[in-house]
């Protein structure tokens, strides 16, 4: 596979990001909806709060990655961040979501003074859990019935990794 850029997403990226969110492997593992409009990616990426941070991970020229982090505003709550994160299921498995993370850990490290990053998974996705645990998320606690996926009540896990004293 061709080298993979991160860098950050920008308004024309809208119909890429679409194109990803669209796809029910991809809407399945997140809170998103089926069917999300091309307006609202577009407005999304128009309008990010203060504190967002919006990455894209792209091969050969084309986006295949997105990667939102959002550093808590909260005076109290300000050492920590949250984040979102899908790759294209074509791309799954090629090292895009590990590029995507590890720029997003640089970030907070190096860039943000994050403490403490957190985030909520699917309990049952493996996949994401285990990529996760390799950038040095720990699992806190379990959300029972955390959300409805495919009609059914799923649960999830609260993670979260605090950068090394």
């Amino acid at each position: 596979m061709s080298e993979i850029v991160i860098r950050h997403a920008v308004v024309e990226d809208a119909a890429a990001l679409h194109r990803i969110v669209s796809q029910p492997e991809t809407y399945t593992d997140t809170l998103q909806l089926p069917h999300p409009s091309l307006q609202l990616v577009q407005e999304r990426l128009q309008k990010l709060q203060p504190g967002m941070q919006r990455l894209v991970a792209c091969v050969d020229g084309q986006v295949v990655g997105d990667l939102y982090l959002e550093v808590n505003g909260r005076a109290r709550r300000r050492h920590t961040a949250t984040f979102g994160l899908c790759v294209d299921y074509h791309y799954r498995g090629r090292g895009v979501a590990s590029a995507l993370m590890q720029e997003m850990v640089s970030l907070c490290d190096s860039w943000l003074s994050v403490e403490r990053i957190e985030l909520t998974v699917f309990a049952d996705n493996d996949t994401a859990v285990r990529l996760y645990q390799r950038f040095g998320f720990e699992t806190e606690g379990v959300a029972r019935r955390y959300a409805v996926r495919n009609g059914k009540q799923v649960d999830a896990l609260y993670m979260a990794r605090l950068r090394a004293a």
